[in-house]
């Protein structure tokens, strides 16, 4: 297992996130990142995305530098980059703010944001037990 050159602070290894910006339809994408020391990768489908992936690396204050690339529903093919700011939540989980940038033709730039899916059978650190499941 490499461990990187630098150590980081944050391990995205394992992790879910989906989109936290209720742009409709993409709620239902979720993406899942993979780490071994400052190398990050990534695998996404849903929402519009039919399949995407994502490779780049993780700084030590756990900012993400990537770029990606996905096919569409309608079968366009897109890619581009994106830098990510992480933000650690009350309940543990992490939030990006996304940075992107598209290329191509319908080339563009944007602000958006996901937020890490809790763990199966896990219950969020609010919940006060009023409800059975």
């Amino acid at each position: 297992m490499s461990t990187g050159s630098i150590a980081v602070t944050i391990n995205y290894d394992g992790r879910r996130f989906s989109p936290d910006d209720g742009v409709p339809g993409e709620k239902n994408r979720v993406a899942l990142y993979r780490q071994d020391g400052d190398l990050l990768w990534g695998e996404f489908s849903g929402g519009a995305a039919r399949r995407g992936s994502l490779a780049g690396t993780c700084a030590a204050d756990g900012t993400l530098d990537f770029a990606y690339c996905m096919v569409l529903d309608g079968g366009e093919v897109v890619s581009g980059r994106c830098h990510s700011t992480p933000t650690v939540l009350p309940d543990g989980r992490i939030r990006l703010h996304e940075e992107w940038e598209r290329y191509g033709p319908a080339g563009s730039r944007g602000v958006s944001a996901i937020v890490e899916l809790a763990p199966a059978g896990s219950t969020p650190a609010h919940h006060d037990g009023s409800e059975e499941e």
